[in-house]
């Protein structure tokens, strides 16, 4: 309701506007082959978004709907369908207003997202119905931003572009109001980092692991986390502010706090108050070279509706990637750590974890919107909370992976 009524007041501004549409998507059939555990998806102990063992399946299949008007206002919509053997996999991870305006003499200009959104964290995942460009699978972190955060509300932009003024460098500071992601932290502190493209649509719930504090001081958890569930009507806040050196890199810095009352509990799910800062950047360091990489470091903590601590939880993920590309040729290698610090003293909820990983990716160009992507993953972790389901905590996983990707 609340898109038709802004596009019906920027309508109503001035003369009729002109409105263009337009569609784009990605097709990314993938074959993949596990040395692991079963996965995180289905409430596994593993990191890997499919089970061991070989598998076929629709890795993504995303569209994205852009409506434009000539006022600087745009409405995207975007979809995203899986067939990973997972139920419900079609439905909608983004759908947002968007309005900007154009630079001023100075070099100043504003910009305004409403709607549903992903913040503005990754510089992996900016390719169509965010996706990774270079990769099959994006970093420990991202996959994290992918499964749990998602923005319901407002994010303001302002950008200073240097080429008006002389200056060598664009300037971006962004802001953002949100709701409906206070549970965010509870799949990170109850399977831990992963390793997945897997974007959790909107209308998904997550099944939680075993754990023997689901009997117990957990018992009123619901089986599965909604990610997006709104439990306290308090807004949380993102601020951001990136550098960008044109043909050279860029600086990325910013604060995560979502705000939720972490005592307040409804129909099994609970508010998480999770905050966190994270860093990254990107550099060319020859003509076909670029290093890039990112940090983020939080904590999450909920309670018992009288407010004793059941999970209390610092985490940290780390990557550093470098690329190397000559068309119709591009290899990219990223290096990990991540770790989750358990700090409460819950009988049967030990969230502890530390683990490294290593992707090997090569991507080849056959046409200008087809990719053939092959990808070597290995993570070695050890997670005391897999011993719940008879496993060892130390475990070293490996994934390749085989893609014909296609956008269009």
């Amino acid at each position: 309701m609340i898109y038709r009524w802004l596009m019906l007041a920027a309508l109503a501004t001035g003369p009729v506007q002109a409105v263009e549409g337009d569609l784009a998507g990605i097709i990314d059939v993938r074959y993949s082959t596990v040395d692991g555990i079963d996965s995180y998806v289905n409430g596994g102990a593993g990191k890997f978004r499919f089970d061991g063992g070989g598998q076929l399946a629709l890795a993504q299949a995303g569209l994205v709907g852009t409506l434009e008007w000539d006022n600087g206002l745009s409405f995207h919509a975007v979809a995203n369908g899986y067939a990973d053997g997972v139920e419900d996999g079609l439905g909608i991870s983004e759908a947002y207003l968007k309005y900007r305006t154009l630079p001023s003499e100075s070099g100043l200009r504003h910009g305004v997202r409403l709607g549903i959104f992903y913040p503005a964290i990754s510089l992996e995942n900016n390719a169509t119905a965010w996706s990774v460009p270079d990769t099959l699978t994006p970093s420990t972190m991202n996959s994290w931003v992918g499964e749990e955060l998602r923005a319901t509300g407002v994010e303001y932009t302002a950008e200073l572009l240097g080429k008006f003024s002389g200056r060598s460098y664009d300037l971006k500071m962004q802001a953002s109001l949100f709701t409906n992601n206070d549970p965010s932290g509870a799949m990170l502190s109850w399977h831990g980092w992963t390793l997945s493209s897997r974007q959790t649509l909107l209308h998904e719930k997550l099944p939680l692991p075993d754990m023997p504090a689901r009997n117990d001081l957990l018992a009123a958890q619901a089986p599965a986390s909604d990610p997006f569930h709104e439990e306290d009507d308090r807004w949380g806040v993102t601020l951001s502010t990136e550098l960008k050196l044109p043909r050279k890199g860029l600086l990325h810095l910013g604060w995560y706090d979502n705000n939720a009352t972490q005592w307040r509990r409804t129909k099994g799910q609970y508010g998480w108050r999770t905050r966190f800062v994270w860093a990254g950047f990107k550099w060319r360091l020859a003509k076909a070279w670029r290093l890039s990489g990112q940090i983020m470091q939080g904590d999450t903590l909920m309670q018992a509706p009288w407010r004793q601590d059941v999970v209390d939880n610092d985490y940290r993920s780390a990557y550093l990637k470098l690329s190397w590309s000559q068309r119709p040729h591009r290899i990219s290698g990223r290096i990990e750590e991540f770790s989750v610090t358990d700090l409460d003293s819950t009988v049967g909820d030990n969230n502890d974890e530390y683990g490294k990983a290593f992707t090997l990716s090569y991507r080849y160009r056959v046409q200008k919107n087809w990719f053939l992507l092959t990808e070597f993953n290995w993570i070695n972790s050890s997670r005391w909370a897999r011993t719940y389901e008879g496993a060892t905590p130390e475990l070293i996983e490996r994934q390749l992976q085989f893609a014909s990707r296609y956008y269009f």
